[in-house]
């Protein structure tokens, strides 16, 4: 069972190290994310939005974790991706 598990483990492959490209990958990845839930999310009621909502296109706290959290998918995707295909 041990070696096993020791097989395994040797065969995962190394993931990349952070850098400035990968950090513009997310960042973009991000606002990307939150230009799509600008415009396809309902806007909220009245005083649901955040205290700076006319920078987030008066999106509330909710759309704007969603649409983050659907970034940082995308991001990570998009980083493996190029990782894997050599261009990071």
């Amino acid at each position: 069972m041990y070696s096993t598990f020791l097989l395994a483990a040797a065969s995962v492959p190394t993931t990349i190290e952070w850098s400035p490209q990968v950090a513009f990958v997310m960042i973009i990845s991000n606002v990307v994310a939150i230009a799509i839930g600008k415009f396809t999310i309902a806007k909220p009621s009245e005083g649901t939005g955040l205290p700076a909502s006319a920078m987030f296109g008066g999106m509330g706290l909710g759309s704007l974790l969603g649409t983050t959290s659907l970034g940082h998918i995308l991001g990570v995707g998009l980083i493996l991706g190029l990782a894997n295909a050599g261009a990071l």
